[in-house]
């Protein structure tokens, strides 16, 4: 499997809902950025660490950190290994041994930062779910423009019009309140292709 380390480039709120967070990966040397729809509860245990803001009792990834240590196990690397029906699959990789356990990215990613170890993505996975932030700006200006143009054509009396873009997020925000991240994951493929 070709894979390619990637940085945190940013967490922000999804326009997905208040529940949830896209969590921004950019290639370490490139313009590619992947981004993953994560819940609050990760957004905030990623967050806390990049910050530095330390809890007074350990929090579910500062215990998971504090358990591997006390084994005298250490994490090598995290890797988004695939992407299967909208979901993404990730490893955490141990040093010293061929252990791999099966996390969620934003698990997998909260104790990397805890860790301090590099972020992997196959590059099957960058193909297919990663973006160019230069074309994606194109793309949705020439979207954005066709969409007015059309309104200009055809304008409905005593309805509100509402773009492509605006009715598919408003999909994925209904879709990660019911907590339907497959469906969301979709929404968000959909959203990046517009």
């Amino acid at each position: 499997m070709q894979r390619i380390q990637v940085d945190i480039l940013g967490l922000s709120n999804s326009q997905a809902g208040t529940n949830a967070y896209a969590l921004i990966l950019k290639e370490s040397d490139g313009p590619r950025q992947l981004p993953i729809v994560i819940g609050a509860p990760e957004a905030q245990a990623i967050a806390n660490e990049l910050e530095g803001v330390r809890p007074q009792r350990p929090m579910t990834h500062d215990l998971m950190k504090n358990i591997i240590d006390a084994l005298g196990a250490s994490v090598r690397e995290v890797v988004i290994s695939s992407l299967q029906d909208g979901t993404f699959y990730a490893s955490i990789v141990f040093e010293y041994s061929d252990i791999e356990i099966d996390a969620r990215p934003s698990d997998a990613i909260a104790l990397a930062v805890r860790f301090g170890v590099p972020i992997y993505v196959a590059e099957s996975v960058l193909d297919e779910a990663g973006y160019h932030p230069e074309e994606e700006g194109a793309e949705q200006r020439e979207h954005e423009e066709a969409a007015e143009t059309e309104q200009e054509k055809e304008p409905v009396v005593g309805t509100t019009t509402r773009t492509p873009r605006e009715r598919l997020e408003e999909e994925l925000a209904k879709a990660i309140a019911t907590e339907d991240y497959e469906r969301a994951a979709r929404l968000r493929d959909e959203l990046s292709k517009l």
